[in-house]
C-alpha cells in the first residue's frame, strides 16, 4: 500500500509538472494585460537634472512607420522649451547613421548641446555618462524612440550608472502600444530600474 501510493503521489506530481511545462508561446492567448500603472506628479531640480531626448529623427520617427512618434513630438518641444528656461541641461542622440541635422526641427539641437550617437543604449561606447557627471546631473528625464530601443535600455543603463529616472510615459513612444507597454513596464518593474523611476507624464513634471 506504501508503495501503491509513493507511485500514485509521483504519477501525479509528473502530470502537474507536465502541465505546467508550457512555453510562454504555447499558452500566449491565455496572457492578460496588468493593471496600468500608478503615475505620479513629480518634481526635478534644473541645476541636478538632465533631458535626454534620443534619437527624435525621420529614420526612426516618421509617419509611415511609427506615427505614435510624430504625435508626440509637439509635447516634447514644449517641455523642451521649459527645461531651456530654466537651464535645465539637454542632452541628444542619433541612431548610428543620423546627425546633427536630421534631428526632427521642432526638437532640434542648440550649438552647445551635446549629441552622443550609439545603438539602443546611448552609454555604451560614448562619453554621455562624462557629459552628465561633467553637469552635476542626477536625475534624468528620458525621452525617446523606439520604446523598446533607445528608451528602454539608456534608462536601464542610467539606473546601472547611479542616475535617477524620470519616465514620462507620453514621451516613450513606440511603433505599437503593446511595444509601449511592454516597455512601461520593463521598467517600472524591471529589478534594475525599479528602485529608483518615478513614472509620470511631461505635464505632471514641475521643474525647481
Amino acid at each position: 500500500m506504501p508503495i501503491r501510493i509513493t507511485l500514485a503521489a509521483i504519477a501525479l506530481l509528473a502530470a502537474t509538472m507536465s502541465a505546467n511545462a508550457t512555453n510562454v508561446v504555447e499558452v500566449w492567448d491565455q496572457v492578460s494585460a496588468p493593471p496600468a500603472p500608478k503615475l505620479s506628479a513629480t518634481s526635478v531640480k534644473a541645476s541636478e537634472s538632465a533631458l535626454l531626448l534620443l534619437d527624435i529623427e525621420p529614420a526612426v520617427c516618421n509617419q509611415e512607420r511609427k506615427p505614435r512618434c510624430i504625435d508626440a513630438v509637439p509635447a516634447m518641444a514644449k517641455f523642451l522649451d521649459r527645461a531651456r528656461k530654466a537651464q535645465m541641461a539637454v542632452f541628444y542622440s542619433n541612431i548610428p547613421s543620423g546627425s546633427r541635422e536630421t534631428i526632427l526641427p521642432p526638437v532640434s539641437p542648440r550649438d552647445e548641446e551635446p549629441i552622443v550617437k550609439s545603438s539602443v543604449n546611448k552609454f555604451f561606447g560614448t562619453k554621455l555618462d562624462d557629459y552628465l557627471k561633467a553637469k552635476n546631473v542626477k536625475t534624468v528625464i528620458v525621452c525617446g524612440t523606439t520604446s523598446i530601443g533607445a528608451a528602454l535600455y539608456t534608462a536601464s543603463a542610467a539606473a546601472q550608472y547611479g542616475y535617477k529616472i524620470v519616465l514620462p510615459v507620453d514621451c516613450v513612444p513606440g511603433a505599437s502600444l503593446y511595444e509601449e507597454q511592454v516597455a512601461v513596464w520593463s521598467l517600472i518593474n524591471g529589478p534594475g530600474t525599479a528602485r529608483v523611476l518615478t513614472a509620470s507624464t511631461l505635464d505632471m513634471i514641475s521643474i525647481e
